[in-house]
């Protein structure tokens, strides 16, 4: 059995479609989405229709929980989205899953954490933001990820949320984050500020394969039009996300971050 894992598209309908390409290339058995489809400042409208076509076992971010949640104050990405987005789509994102098991329950889809949907399951994050270099974010400990997995009956958990490229054998398990379709770079303030920057701008997913030892799994690089990408951002006002489609690394920032002497962005339209 060969899977297609895919997460934290974004709206990015560019990168999504060259993902697709290659997938198809790569005679997958499934593709599977882990959330985070379309907040941003791109084309979240057009991302959702292709999505809810193809009809692929999907659930839910942060972002679809946090574009919905309209009576509380939402960042521009999410306020993009859910503006842009039609009745029927928003209905579709309202009903997925926050968590799947598929496969009889050999494998199992999350987000970020499985009780916690904004909290990274490989990574955490860190008040050192700039300290001798640091990011602000680290590879999560063997005990950090067994507390936050909880108890777990399969044999591949595949995550997201984060947007690092993964991949981590424990306890019997293999798990898998893919990465970011959409976006390789960004800058985050919750719970400290931290900065993950992929270093390319290329749309990032994984295949991973049942093999008679055990899954495996392939971290995947898909070069796409991200100049394209980068333009629409600027043009929707969004220097940061522009930055970061067209190299992989944060660039223009909305707040002054440590160890980071970058310009600030233009403030996003209202």
């Amino acid at each position: 059995m060969r899977v297609a894992v895919l997460s934290d598209i974004h709206g990015n309908l560019p990168a999504l479609e060259a993902v697709i390409d290659e997938a198809g290339r790569e005679r997958v058995d499934l593709v599977v989405n882990l959330g985070d489809i379309v907040s941003g400042p791109l084309w979240p409208r057009e991302t959702a229709e292709r999505l809810m076509r193809l009809g692929w076992p999907t659930i839910a971010g942060n972002h679809e929980r946090q574009a919905l949640a309209l009576d509380r104050p939402r960042g521009f990405g999410d306020r993009f989205a859910y503006d842009s987005a039609t009745p029927e789509q928003r209905a579709w994102l309202a009903a997925l899953p926050k968590a799947l098991e598929l496969d009889g329950g050999a494998i199992r889809l999350v987000h970020g954490q499985p009780v916690i949907d904004d909290e990274p399951l490989l990574e955490t994050v860190t008040p050192d933001l700039g300290v001798h270099g640091s990011r602000g974010i680290r590879a999560a400990t063997p005990g950090e990820v067994r507390e936050r997995l909880g108890p777990n009956e399969a044999a591949l958990v595949l995550c997201g949320h984060s947007h690092v490229p993964r991949v981590l054998a424990r306890d019997g398990a293999l798990l898998v984050n893919p990465g970011s379709v959409g976006l390789p770079a960004y800058d985050h303030d919750q719970p400290h500020d931290h900065v993950v920057e992929c270093g390319s701008p290329h749309a990032r997913w994984a295949v991973v394969e049942r093999t008679p030892r055990g899954w495996q799994a392939q971290l995947r690089l898909t070069a796409y039009d991200w100049a394209a990408a980068a333009a629409r951002a600027e043009a929707n006002g969004c220097g940061d996300w522009a930055d970061a489609l067209a190299t992989g690394r944060v660039g223009r920032t909305g707040r002054p971050l440590p160890g980071l002497s970058r310009p600030a962005s233009p403030a996003a339209p209202a």
